[in-house]
């Protein structure tokens, strides 16, 4: 039986990747004036996978590879001014409101009466704390854990913070890499629900097996769960 339940929080809770692809859109447009022809999604993906591993997840280490796609795609033509607007952009996506996935909070509300819930996320510290509190649902999770990366690593020392039967644990999410992968691996389960929109760096290639399943919605969830 379940008795623990992580939830991960961007695109599992909240609309997250959207606002990113909204903004990439206005990116490539801008660098277009320069470059017509170009792939500013490729050229952006290759700079975001060296550069996760130096400015982390986030609107910052985003925003940053978005500058550093545009002058290299440009050949150092943009102008100060259109980088003083990227930076601009990022404000915007900072203050972007929270805006919860349909039939959230009404899901959360009913698992946290029989569940531990534990919110796991990962991204820029000062960011997700911003969204959590906004979100109004923190109040409804046992613990917050706002982490670097989500790999075997990572779950493995929260388990042993939180004292958690791995045996007894779903983590719900949206990223099979992030969400699923490394927690099955540890011998929990695993409840994927994609977004409609997935950052090329969260694709991933585990085969579905027994340890976890794939729900179209998070209404689902409680159902599923009671049938563990």
């Amino acid at each position: 039986m379940i008795d623990t339940v992580g939830l991960d929080a961007d695109d599992t809770l909240w609309h997250n990747e959207s606002i990113f692809a909204d903004y990439e859109d206005r990116m490539a447009r801008l660098v277009a004036r320069y470059l017509p022809d170009v792939d500013f999604h490729e050229r952006l993906i290759e700079l975001e996978r060296h550069n996760v591993a130096i400015f982390g997840y986030g609107i910052k280490g985003f925003v940053l590879s978005m500058i550093e796609t545009a002058i290299e795609a440009t050949g150092g033509q943009i102008t100060a001014e259109e980088i003083h607007t990227i930076i601009g952009w990022a404000k915007e996506m900072h203050a972007h409101p929270v805006e919860l996935l349909d039939g959230v909070a009404d899901t959360i509300r009913e698992l946290e009466h029989h569940y531990r819930l534990v919110l796991i996320t990962k991204g820029d510290l000062w960011n997700q704390e911003a969204k959590i509190a906004a979100s109004g649902l923190a109040d409804h999770f046992d613990a917050v854990e706002i982490v670097a990366e989500k790999d075997q690593g990572t779950y493995a020392r929260l388990f042993e913070r939180h004292d958690i039967d791995i045996n007894r644990f779903a983590m719900v999410g949206n990223s099979v890499r992030s969400d699923i992968e490394p927690v099955v691996a540890l011998g929990g389960r695993g409840v994927h629900i994609p977004y409609h929109l997935t950052w090329d760096l969260e694709h991933a290639a585990i085969s579905p097996h027994d340890s976890w399943v794939e729900l179209t919605d998070i209404r689902q969830l409680p159902d599923w769960l009671a049938g563990q």
